[in-house]
């Protein structure tokens, strides 16, 4: 079978530069990210459709498959590998300098990295930052998630726009030796992520009580932990980043973490101000079979509750609306949302492939934000009620700011309903 890479050529194994044209520049005098002779072609990415990207491995080798997409955030690769809400996908990275400054020992969202590939334009250059404590290489081939470079990644985005999201097949080999058809045979079978319940397979089977502290500032790192806080807060972990809970943190909060399968009882033992509806990976509607009696029974106690991403779409769900797989998602730090009660327009960081479907949306409930790149549901409120959720992610990480002000509404709605 003849494939056809990236649109440029058919691959050879002896290709020195697979999908690109252009040669990478010369940073012989830096640290390699892995040990392969860049003369061979030690990288596939295959495409369900039959496209092949060749390029040069980094991180582990071996051969993973999942659901391909593209962010454009510029900074904060270590966040978005670490983001559960990418359980079960390949991320193609737009920036052309991703691992430039290491990684670290604060910046991760979860316990392990959790996308399953890296696609990335350029080999990373040795680290350079005070704060890394590894090379990227070293930390994917720690954690065995297997990386990609050289590669046309602006091709391979387009081709995502073109065809939308789509199953991808990664493989790292050191020594180029690669069965394309067999591989092919092997990404054709790679599924979306549509109708799949991931937020079970990557949120934390116990309860715990968050302890690492608040929001990160420079020299100081991040601040205490509330033993007692002005509010408790309890945060259901449908795949639930670290920054959510170092801004819940910041504003007062005693936050108790239970897992997806908590029910309602247990979530109210803890007498919370407040709940908080986390991120997550997957498919909402999958995740709704076991999210929506909990969040029902949580409404019917007049608990306030606060939504974001996942936990967006898993409300809108309880209350009877629909959500729909998009054709390419969300995924960056450069999103414009305007708020409709201010008409405020934010920058906002997203990260979802489901979206709330706006005409299914009951009598009661309000937009409050929308993506003013595609007029899609951002947020939403009940009216006369302490429940409002968003699809954005107002702690960003990577990303900017504007939107963290949320955190502070959910104070002032918490307050107001317990009179604090």
């Amino acid at each position: 079978m003849d494939f056809d890479v990236g649109g440029h050529k058919s691959i050879r194994q002896d290709d020195h530069l697979g999908a690109t044209e252009q040669p990478l520049r010369d940073d012989s005098h830096m640290a390699k990210p892995s040990p392969q002779d860049d003369s061979v072609c030690t990288a596939l990415l295959v495409l369900s459709h039959g496209t092949i990207y060749g390029g040069y491995g980094c991180g582990a080798t071996g051969t993973v498959t999942g659901e391909m997409c593209f962010n454009t955030s510029m900074t904060g690769y270590q966040e978005i590998i670490t983001d559960p809400s990418y359980a079960g996908q390949i991320i193609n990275f737009t920036a052309p300098h991703i691992g430039n400054v290491g990684v670290n020992e604060e910046d991760h969202e979860a316990r392990h990295p959790q996308a399953r590939g890296v696609v990335m334009a350029n080999r990373p250059t040795a680290p350079s930052n005070y704060r890394s404590v590894s090379s990227l290489h070293d930390w994917l081939v720690r954690h065995g998630i297997v990386g990609i470079y050289g590669v046309d990644t602006r091709a391979i985005t387009q081709d995502i726009r073109e065809r939308g999201a789509v199953g991808a097949l990664l493989c790292h080999d050191d020594k180029g030796q690669f069965d394309k058809d067999a591989l092919w045979q092997q990404a054709r079978d790679v599924s979306s992520l549509k109708g799949e319940d991931w937020a079970s397979r990557v949120a934390r089977v116990e309860e715990r009580v968050w302890q690492d502290g608040g929001v990160w500032h420079h020299g100081s790192g991040y601040e205490p932990h509330h033993t007692k806080g002005r509010f408790r807060v309890v945060a259901i972990d449908y795949g639930i980043k670290e920054a959510l809970l170092r801004q819940l943190s910041a504003i007062g909060a005693s936050i108790t973490v239970v897992p997806p399968c908590a029910s309602a009882q247990e979530i109210l033992a803890h007498e919370p101000h407040g709940v908080f509806l986390s991120n997550g990976p997957g498919d909402p509607h999958a995740t709704s079979r076991t999210s929506n009696g909990v969040i029902r029974e949580l409404m019917a106690a007049g608990v306030p509750l606060f939504g974001v991403c996942l936990g967006h779409q898993l409300l809108a769900l309880a209350l009877g609306a629909k959500t729909e797989k998009m054709t390419l998602g969300h995924r960056g730090g450069n999103h414009p949302v305007r708020d409709e009660r201010s008409g405020r327009v934010e920058i906002t960081a997203q990260n979802h492939g489901f979206v709330v479907v706006e005409n299914s949306l009951p009598d009661g409930v309000t937009v409050t934000h929308r993506s003013l790149f595609d007029g899609t549901v951002e947020g939403i409120e009940i009216q006369g009620k302490p429940f409002f959720s968003v699809q954005h992610h107002p702690e960003a990480s990577p990303g900017p700011h504007d939107a963290a002000h949320l955190f502070e509404e959910f104070a002032s709605c918490m307050a107001a309903h317990h009179r604090l």
